[in-house]
C-alpha cells in the first residue's frame, strides 16, 4: 500500500462504499465489446481508442451519450433509454451463459472482513441496477450490502460526487442512528473519473490497481493497492481514529 495520506477533517470510519466494475466484477472488456455491438447496429463505427476516453469510470447513459456525440448524433432521452436499455439486455443475457462470474481474488474475504468489522456498506456504480442486482445474487454477496446506486438512478455520471453523496443519504435513512457523515467513508475505486467523485464527496480512496497500473492509481488515490489481500483494514482504521483525535487536540 502507498504511504499514509495527510490529516484531513475525517472521523471514525463508518462505512466503506465499493465502485462495481472492475472492483466487484472484472467486465470491462465485456462492457467494450457490446457498447461496439451497439455502435455496428446503429451504422456507426467502432474506435477502440474511445472506450477509455468516454467510458471508463462513467456511467452507460454518459458513455452512450459520449459517443454517439462523437458521430454527429445526438441522442434524445427517449432514444438514449432505449439504447441503454437494450446494451443491460446483452449484458445479463451474457452473464446467464456464464458458470461462473469474472470476480478479483480476495473480493469474498474482503467484504465479510468488512462486515465483522460491523462497516455499512453499499455499492455506487454508473452501471445499471438490474445488472448489478444480478451480479450480486449470482455471487451471494447481495446480502452484505444494503445501499445500492445505479447509474439509472442519477442525474449526473463520475467524476461528479452525487452518486457518492446519494449513498451517505440513504445509509442515514436505513440506519439514523449512524449518523453518517462523508468524511467517515473509505470508497473503493479503480478509475479516476471514480477517485475524483469519492474526493469531491470528502472522502478516503482506495485506488486498485485493476484498470489502471498501480503507478497511475498512486498519483490520485489516498492508498493504492495491487490486490485485495494488500488492504490493511486495522492500519486504515487506526489513520482514521488518528485524523480524529488529531482534530480533537
Amino acid at each position: 500500500m502507498m504511504e499514509l495520506p495527510v490529516l484531513v477533517d475525517c472521523s471514525m470510519l463508518k462505512a466503506v462504499l465499493f465502485d462495481f466494475n472492475g472492483v466487484i466484477i472484472n467486465d470491462e472488456p465485456l462492457h467494450e465489446r457490446l457498447l461496439d455491438k451497439i455502435l455496428v447496429e446503429e451504422n456507426l463505427r467502432p474506435n477502440p481508442d474511445e472506450y477509455r476516453q468516454f467510458c471508463v469510470g462513467r456511467s452507460d447513459r454518459a458513455c452512450i451519450t459520449d459517443l454517439f456525440a462523437q458521430r454527429g448524433r445526438i441522442l434524445n432521452p427517449a432514444q438514449l433509454d432505449t439504447i441503454v436499455q437494450r446494451k443491460s439486455t446483452y449484458y445479463q443475457q451474457y452473464l446467464e451463459t456464464m458458470e461462473s462470474l469474472p470476480v478479483y481474488p480476495g473480493l469474498v474475504d474482503l467484504i465479510t472482513t468488512l462486515q465483522a468489522a460491523e462497516l455499512a456498506l453499499a455499492v455506487v456504480s454508473g452501471a445499471v441496477r438490474a445488472e448489478i442486482e444480478l451480479v450480486l445474487q449470482r455471487l451471494d454477496l447481495a446480502q452484505y450490502f444494503s445501499v445500492l446506486v445505479a447509474g439509472d438512478e442519477i442525474a449526473k455520471s463520475k467524476p461528479e460526487p452525487d452518486g457518492y453523496l446519494l449513498a451517505v443519504e440513504r445509509l442515514n435513512q436505513l440506519t439514523p442512528n449512524l449518523n453518517l457523515h462523508p468524511s467517515e467513508c473509505l470508497v473503493i475505486e479503480d478509475t479516476f473519473a471514480g477517485v475524483e467523485a469519492a474526493k469531491r464527496a470528502d472522502m478516503q480512496v482506495i485506488g486498485v490497481a485493476h484498470t489502471y497500473p498501480f503507478h497511475m492509481m498512486q498519483r490520485v488515490a489516498n492508498w493504492t493497492i495491487d490486490y485485495y489481500s494488500d488492504l490493511e483494514l486495522e492500519r486504515i482504521t487506526a489513520w482514521f481514529e488518528q485524523a480524529t483525535s488529531s482534530l480533537a487536540s
